[in-house]
């Protein structure tokens, strides 16, 4: 048989509950759902850091944040770093294309390298009428953004030398925030969605890092997030500022008084007026508004991962085509209250990731652990070339031909570096997940990193049991009856860190009982922890 075909497909912000084949029950994904039933679902893939740019970098490089130094949502790739692409290209005779979201940065030192063909939307990108770059410069394309940036892809491969495998990477900007839908999609989700039982959450016995975030669907949320009409005026009139570090910048979050009589809000496709009498009304209309736009939204990502699967079928290529979907890290579905990303809290950290082709057994489910730094290794092991020794990644290819391959000490890695970001105010940690158990270190630091704050607010010590405490709501750190546990999570912590080459921002060596003592609450331990280290 040839060399096989790789077409990656990545979204952005889809949350794995909002698949149906993962039995969210909150929409139907019917193509995406082929991909599950022709291949492997992945019960457990997670990402090594749960934000847009840096995830991306893991994914072409192969290698952790800290090596490939795309540490934040502000940072940029040098385009002179080594990639999966390039290694595909020059080793293994392939043809490569990135086409879509690349969010790595612009201009001639961040540019895509490694691929024959490459236009990509810069920065964030626009759903309707979206600017597209490529090495001839800028332009506009009339139409949907999840729709061109199938139809390129399409292209590329109708166009290619049939003598030669492809690599594509097709990236959609679809489902990020602002979540605005396709307008043949705007009748969908007329019911309403069921609430996470956490949506209330009061953040106690946890981490001070849950409660500070500004990521909760009820406060900070905006007018042009729901779709309403901003009126003018300041924040006693309209709501905060969602950001206040330019004068250019004037989204504002949807207030929550405590008089909401008096409240209008309006849809701004419709002219449709929304009144209410109590703060529980409001909440849940945020709430059902945010959650309708976001599977709205996800439509046409289904609808055009369905015209890619139809065009492999039609063209005869499917047999000999590695088929991958995922997102570029999780999403908040309402769960602790919140929306967005960034933390290693479950609905976060879980990339979801459907896999189908040569080799992988129809209507599979894998619970190994694999991560997005593992993708561009695996990829070059399917191609049949050899994987540098650069990448940090190891390849799943067993895996997917059916075969465990893990020992039970097996981890994924996750560090989040943006230090209370102005928007979000995400704290900086690091921490590991096994199939059971999971471990948050909150240093808190921003390390002089592009858009990260100073830090200093307290150190502290999360774990979780998953199995017992799926929901993440009860912090074990301090639980005597999981001193071995907590004892075994920190040596794999501190194995993973040295074996990846990423320093410790807490004293390495020490036992786990000694941690807990150090790092009590109230302690103030702060940046000085990390004199042990130095």
């Amino acid at each position: 048989m040839a060399r096989p075909n790789i077409l990656f497909i990545m979204a952005d912000d889809h949350a794995a509950k909002s698949i149906s084949c993962y039995g969210g029950g909150l929409n139907h994904t019917p193509n995406l759902d082929r991909i599950a039933t022709r291949g492997m679902r992945f019960d457990h893939c997670y990402v090594t850091n749960s934000i847009c740019t840096p995830s991306r970098a893991t994914i072409l490089t192969g290698t952790h944040n800290h090596t490939n130094s795309v540490h934040t949502l502000d940072s940029k790739i040098n385009k002179l770093l080594p990639n999966v692409a390039k290694q595909l290209r020059s080793h293994g005779d392939y043809q490569t294309a990135m086409i879509g979201k690349w969010h790595l940065g612009e201009g001639k030192a961040h540019e895509p390298t490694g691929f024959d063909y490459w236009e990509v939307i810069p920065g964030q990108g626009r759903y309707f009428d979206p600017e597209f770059i490529n090495p001839e410069g800028l332009h506009v394309e009339r139409g949907y953004a999840t729709d061109i940036i199938t139809d390129k892809t399409i292209d590329f491969i109708s166009r290619r030398d049939k003598e030669k495998p492809f690599f594509v990477m097709c990236h959609h900007k679809a489902p990020h925030r602002s979540w605005e839908c396709h307008p043949k999609h705007r009748h969908l989700y007329q019911d309403d969605v069921k609430v996470p039982d956490t949506y209330t959450d009061d953040y106690k016995n946890r981490a001070k890092a849950a409660a500070a975030a500004k990521m909760r669907v009820e406060m900070d949320i905006t007018y042009n997030d729901l779709g309403l009409a901003q009126p003018e005026g300041g924040a006693e009139e309209v709501g905060n500022l969602m950001f206040e570090g330019s004068w250019s910048f004037n989204e504002r979050k949807i207030p929550m008084p405590e008089d909401v009589s008096k409240m209008r809000l309006i849809d701004r496709q419709t002219g449709e007026v929304f009144t209410f009498k109590t703060r529980e009304e409001l909440s849940h209309f945020k709430y059902q508004r945010y959650m309708k736009r976001y599977l709205r939204t996800i439509q046409s990502i289904d609808d055009n991962v369905g015209r890619l699967l139809d065009y492999l079928e039609k063209e005869g290529l499917a047999e000999n085509t590695l088929v991958m979907y995922t997102s570029d890290q999780g999403f908040f579905l309402g769960e602790h209250g919140w929306f967005d990303k960034r933390f290693i809290y479950e609905e976060s950290f879980q990339m979801p990731f459907l896999v189908s082709g040569p080799g992988v057994k129809p209507g599979s489910v894998c619970s190994d652990i694999v991560s997005n730094v593992d993708f561009a290794p695996t990829w070059l092991d399917f191609g049949g070339v050899r994987i540098p020794s650069y990448m940090q990644g190891e390849s799943f290819l067993s895996s997917l031909n059916g075969t465990a391959r893990q020992s039970a000490d097996a981890v994924a890695y996750h560090r989040y570096w943006m230090h209370a970001e102005k928007i979000h105010n995400a704290y900086a940690h690091y921490g590991i997940r096994d199939k059971r158990y999971k471990l948050i270190f909150w240093y808190n630091e921003g390390l002089g990193l592009p858009g990260a704050s100073d830090g200093g607010e307290e150190q502290e010590w999360e774990l979780f049991d998953c199995h017992k405490d799926p929901m993440e709501l009860f912090n074990l750190w301090s639980d005597e009856g999981y001193a071995a546990e907590r004892e075994r999570m920190v040596r794999l912590l501190e194995d993973k860190m040295a074996d990846i080459g990423d320093e410790p921002a807490h004293p390495v060596g020490l036992k786990a009982e000694r941690l807990r003592e150090m790092y009590r609450p109230g302690a103030g331990i702060g940046a000085k922890a990390q004199q042990h280290n130095m």
